[in-house]
């Protein structure tokens, strides 16, 4: 139990650190370059991962509703799978998922209430007129930009021809990793994740 505890609470702990480093030190749309394919670029969504938005005032409190229902729901299957002593390389991978979901929920849940606004200034923390948004509807903060590969796709290609590309453009932060991670890692380990799980139902029964 005290594994994937202390692995939620440690990214947890870097992600809220970073963000608020990021907030207080940043205003919004400002960068430093690290090196020519990592940026730290301030922005910050309304909605999904790596910046996906998702329907208005409304979207905005369903999808932080839904993402408070998810990590409660996928908390207690965690304990379970802990309680069954089921694979520990797929409850880290369970852990990963509840951390990154977490530290996005405290961002869209509390960071309207307790940080003014970063366009053109920089953040206050727990400023005395009152923060930038309401309860549920604070914006999660993104910061990792990596750039490795631009161009633009050949002239041949439909649609796409002479238009620019760019790898990787979507601007994150080590919670949307933490999720990406934790699901790659099922996906790519499915067979022997549940593999184990049919053979324990079959001991049990």
């Amino acid at each position: 139990m005290k594994r994937p505890l202390l692995l939620i609470f440690g990214i947890l702990l870097a992600d809220q650190l970073i963000k608020f480093w990021v907030k207080t030190t940043m205003y919004l749309g400002q960068e430093y370059h690290i090196a020519n394919w990592f940026i730290l670029h301030f922005t910050e969504n309304n909605g999904m991962a790596f910046g996906m938005e998702f329907g208005g005032v409304y979207g905005k409190l369903l999808l932080s509703l839904f993402r408070i229902v998810f990590v409660i729901a996928i908390t207690f299957y965690l304990k379970r799978l802990i309680k069954e002593k089921a694979d520990s390389f797929y409850i880290t991978c369970v852990a990963l998922v509840i951390a990154g979901a977490t530290g996005n929920i405290i961002d869209s849940t509390f960071y309207g209430l307790a940080f003014s606004t970063s366009e053109y200034q920089l953040a206050q923390f727990l400023p005395q007129g009152g923060g930038y948004a309401s309860l549920l509807h604070g914006k999660v903060v993104d910061m990792f930009y990596f750039p490795i590969i631009s161009g633009y796709y050949p002239s041949w290609i439909p649609f796409f021809g002479g238009d620019d590309f760019l790898f990787f453009r979507p601007v994150f932060n080590l919670a949307d990793s933490s999720i990406s991670v934790g699901i790659m890692l099922m996906i790519v380990f499915q067979k022997r994740f549940f593999s184990e799980e049919k053979k324990g139902e079959i001991i049990t029964n």
